[in-house]
C-alpha cells in the first residue's frame, strides 16, 4: 500500500476514534473491551470481505487477511451477537408507529396526528400500534413514546407532542444510535470512495469557521427546524411506497441522515 495512502488511513482512524474513545471513557469501558471488539469487527468483516470477493470465507483465510490467529478467529466467529439488535428493533418500531401516526390518514384529523383513545377497533392508539409495529403492545409503545417524550396522555386519549423521536431516558436506545447512524454514514464514505462516480450516493456537508458566536442559537433553530421538516418530507414519501405484501415484493433498507456540529475553536 502507497505510504501516504496508509498514513490518511491512520489518520482517518484516529479521527474516527477520538470522539468513539471519549464516549467509551465516559461509561467506563475500558481498552480491553475495546480490542476485543476490534478483533470481533475484523473477523467478521474479514468473513464478508471474502464472501464478497467470491471466495470461500475459512478461518484458515481470515486469519490470513486479518493477522489474527486460527484460534481467535475461530473463537471469535462463534460469538453471538443478536442482543446488539434489541434496541435497534425498539427504535425502529417506535419510528414506524409516528411515521404512521403522521402519515396514515385514518389515524389523522384536519391533516394532522389525532388524539386517540387508546384502546378500541377504530382510529385508537392500540390500532395504530397493531398495524405499524408488528408484536409490541400498545402498553409497552405507550410507555416508550411518553419516555421519549413524543406522547401524553390526556382524558384517555394518546396525544402526539413531537414527530421526531429522539429517546431521552433510554440511555441504550441513545448508545445504539451512536453505533447504527455512525456506521451508516461510514458505509456511505466507504461506498463513496469505491463506487464510480455515476454510482455514488449523497454525501454533503456545508461548514465554516468564522461564524458569529452570537448568531449560532439562530442558526441551530433554522437548521432544526428545515432538516425535521425535510426528513418529514422523506418520510412521507418513503410511507407510500413501502411493500404491501412482503411474500411476493422484494424490499430494502433506506435512510437518510442529517447531523448538526457546533464546537468552538479550543474544542478542536
Amino acid at each position: 500500500m502507497d505510504m501516504s495512502i496508509h498514513n490518511s488511513l491512520h489518520e482517518a482512524a484516529l479521527k474516527i476514534l477520538r470522539p468513539l474513545v471519549r464516549v467509551l471513557l465516559k461509561h467506563g469501558v475500558s481498552h480491553g473491551i475495546v480490542a476485543e471488539l476490534c478483533r470481533q469487527a475484523f473477523v467478521e468483516e474479514g468473513f464478508e470481505h471474502m464472501a464478497r470477493a467470491g471466495r470461500r470465507p475459512t478461518v484458515s483465510g481470515v486469519s490470513a487477511l486479518t493477522g489474527l490467529s486460527r484460534k481467535e478467529v475461530k473463537r471469535l466467529s462463534e460469538t453471538d451477537g443478536s442482543s446488539l439488535q434489541i434496541a435497534e428493533k425498539r427504535r425502529n418500531r417506535a419510528i414506524r408507529v409516528i411515521s404512521g401516526w403522521v402519515n396514515d390518514k385514518q389515524f389523522q384529523s384536519d391533516g394532522e396526528p389525532a388524539a386517540l383513545p387508546l384502546e378500541g377497533s377504530g382510529a385508537s392508539f392500540a390500532e395504530l400500534v397493531r398495524i405499524h409495529s408488528g408484536d409490541v403492545t400498545p402498553a409497552a409503545m405507550l410507555s416508550l413514546l411518553e419516555d421519549s417524550g413524543n406522547v401524553r396522555v390526556d382524558d384517555g386519549k394518546a396525544v402526539l407532542k413531537k414527530k421526531a423521536f429522539i429517546p431521552l431516558d433510554t440511555s441504550l436506545d441513545l448508545l445504539n444510535i451512536l453505533g447504527t447512524d455512525t456506521a451508516e454514514l461510514i458505509d456511505t464514505i466507504s461506498h463513496n470512495m469505491m463506487a464510480a462516480p455515476e454510482e455514488r450516493l449523497f454525501q454533503r456537508k456545508v461548514s465554516t469557521s468564522l461564524i458569529d458566536r452570537e448568531a449560532l442559537p439562530e442558526f441551530r433553530e433554522l437548521s432544526s427546524r428545515r432538516s425535521q421538516a425535510l426528513l418529514e418530507e422523506y418520510d412521507a414519501w418513503l410511507a407510500e411506497h413501502e411493500i404491501t405484501d412482503q411474500e411476493n415484493q422484494e424490499s430494502a433498507y433506506v435512510a437518510i441522515g442529517i447531523y448538526y456540529v457546533e464546537h468552538f475553536e479550543q474544542e478542536i
